[in-house]
This record gives structure tokens, C-alpha cells and sequence, in this order.
């Protein structure tokens, strides 16, 4: 699949999966849905690997990636499900927005891959005023919420770190076989999660509840991890995290029509500010260039 066509696949994915995950675990509880959604998905990966007889291979730089790509699918995926409980699904598309500037920041604490320029400090000011914003919105819910908000954004921050970590050890193995190798290895995990927060199986999974659990597996944990690897191996990551300039908006729309979840002029403002933060952000040298138009023209910036 091409570059361009990945992208777009992906921000589809990414808008209809916070919905999906608050759907699937009605009636049958989040562990259930999301060890449900990661077993099924973990089979199916391997199943394509079989079929289209991909290289999956076991040594030690390998076995390190799938382990990585595992702890952080399995730690950020099951905050969101938890969080979902409690929170408006658009609110967790909205919260990864931060992701880019996440990654950004630690890329550059811990590679010195991108420098903290002004327009990107700018981009990270307008993030957090919106990101409090948010979390103002949350208090007026209830504690639960609240605790939604600080669970997504922790999630968040391990989802950018995984991001980065997997592109500085991947050594050209296949994208689908990270995923199939994360979620192998973190099997065992999603297992323990089911029993210390459910520990039976539902007696009635609603079809709603059910066909989403089936979309996050195919689409979800297959389809859409492993084309995140995909473009994650030729772009950098900050660029890959462009995606959720589109996704906050467009699963707020979902939620709110699908799932008529309220969209307050807070949300909105809060959103704006978020958005706005991650354009800075990421086109911050032409902020710099607008902020200090000699120092650009004379090749300083």
C-alpha cells in the first residue's frame, strides 16, 4: 500500500476507534473487550503472516521491538479502555491530540532529534492551556471523569514513547510482524488484566458490543498498528503524529452524532487551543521565520 493511502487509512481508523472501544465494552465489561479485541487481533496477524509467508524473526534486537511494541500497546490501550468508561469518546481522540507534542519533546530529550524551537515552546503553551481547558470540562462531570482525563494522558505519554522507541530499534522487520509479535508477548497480559477486572465471561455480549469488538480486532489491532508501523519506518514519528491534527475533530463529530455526546463551547474552545498548539507545533519553522524574518533570511533559522 502506498504512502499517501496508508495515511488516509489510519486517520479513518483513528477516528472511528474511540467510539468503537466505548461500544464494545457495553454489556461486556472493558477487560473483556479489550483482551477479547487484542487475542483475536493477535491471531489474525499471525494468520496473514502465514499466508503471505512474511518474515518474522526471533533474535535478540527482534525479540527487544516486539517486547517494547507489546508493554506499550498493552499499558496505553488498557488506560483508554478503562478511561472510556467515564469519559466522551471524542475526549480520547482529543487528549492523543498532545501525542505529537509528546513525542517531540522526548525525541528531543532522549535523541536530541528535534529542537525545542520557539514556535514549537509556543505550540506546547497553547496545548496545555487547551489540555486545562479539558480537564476544567472533566470536573464538572464527576471524579470519574477526572480520573478518565489523567488516565488518557498517561497513556498518551507511553503511546509517543513506544512510537519512538520502536523506530530507533526497528531493523526492517515487517510491520504486521511487530504487531503480531507485541501482541503475542503481551498475551499473557491481557489475560491477567480480564481476571483482575472482570474474571467471568459475560452471559449476553450485545451485537453492538460484539461487531465493534470484531472491527477493533481486524481494523484496530491488525489493519491499523500495522500500517502505523508502516508509514512509522518512512517518516519520522512527529510527522506520523500529524494524523491527530484530523482525528480529534472528526471523533468529536462521530461521537456526537453516532453517540450524541455533548459538545460544550468549553470543548470547543479547549479543542481550538489543542489544534492550534499542534500546528504551531509542527509548523514552527514558519513560525520562526514569521517570528524573525532576518535571522531566516540570512540561513539562521
Amino acid at each position: 500500500m502506498s504512502i499517501p493511502l496508508s495515511y488516509i487509512t489510519v486517520i479513518a481508523i483513528w477516528t472511528t476507534t474511540p467510539l468503537a472501544i466505548k461500544w464494545s465494552s457495553e454489556g461486556a465489561g472493558f477487560a473483556f473487550a479489550l483482551s477479547g479485541r487484542m487475542i483475536l487481533g493477535c491471531l489474525l496477524a499471525l494468520l496473514f503472516i502465514a499466508l503471505m509467508r512474511m518474515d518474522m524473526p526471533w533474535h535478540r534486537r527482534a525479540v527487544k521491538l516486539y517486547t517494547i511494541s507489546g508493554l506499550g500497546i498493552f499499558t496505553a490501550m488498557t488506560l483508554v479502555y478503562w478511561a472510556a468508561q467515564f469519559i466522551p469518546s471524542g475526549w480520547v481522540s482529543l487528549l492523543f491530540g498532545l501525542s505529537p507534542i509528546l513525542t517531540g519533546v522526548m525525541a528531543s530529550l532522549l535523541y536530541g532529534e528535534n529542537e525545542l524551537t520557539p514556535g514549537k515552546l509556543v505550540g506546547m503553551a497553547l496545548g496545555t492551556a487547551g489540555l486545562m481547558i479539558i480537564f476544567v470540562s472533566s470536573m464538572e462531570l464527576n471524579i470519574e471523569a477526572v480520573y478518565g482525563i489523567i488516565a488518557v494522558l498517561v497513556s498518551t505519554t507511553v503511546y509517543s514513547l513506544t512510537a519512538i522507541k520502536t523506530r530507533h530499534y526497528n531493523a526492517g522487520i515487517p510491520a504486521l510482524s511487530i504487531v503480531a509479535g507485541g501482541l503475542l508477548l503481551a498475551m499473557p497480559l491481557y489475560g491477567f488484566a480480564w481476571y483482575v477486572f472482570d474474571g467471568e465471561y459475560p452471559s449476553d455480549i450485545p451485537v453492538r458490543a460484539g461487531a465493534a469488538i470484531l472491527y477493533l480486532a481486524f481494523f484496530g489491532s491488525v489493519i491499523g498498528f500495522a500500517l502505523f508501523f508502516y508509514i512509522l519506518k518512512h517518516i519520522s514519528a512527529t510527522r506520523v503524529s500529524l494524523i491527530t491534527l484530523i482525528t480529534p475533530i472528526s471523533a468529536l463529530l462521530l461521537g456526537r452524532y453516532l453517540n450524541h455526546e455533548p459538545i460544550t463551547i468549553k470543548i470547543m474552545f479547549g479543542a481550538g487551543l489543542i489544534i492550534a498548539g499542534l500546528a504551531a507545533f509542527e509548523f514552527s519553522t514558519i513560525f520562526n521565520r514569521v517570528l524573525n524574518p532576518v535571522r531566516s533570511e540570512t540561513g539562521h533559522d
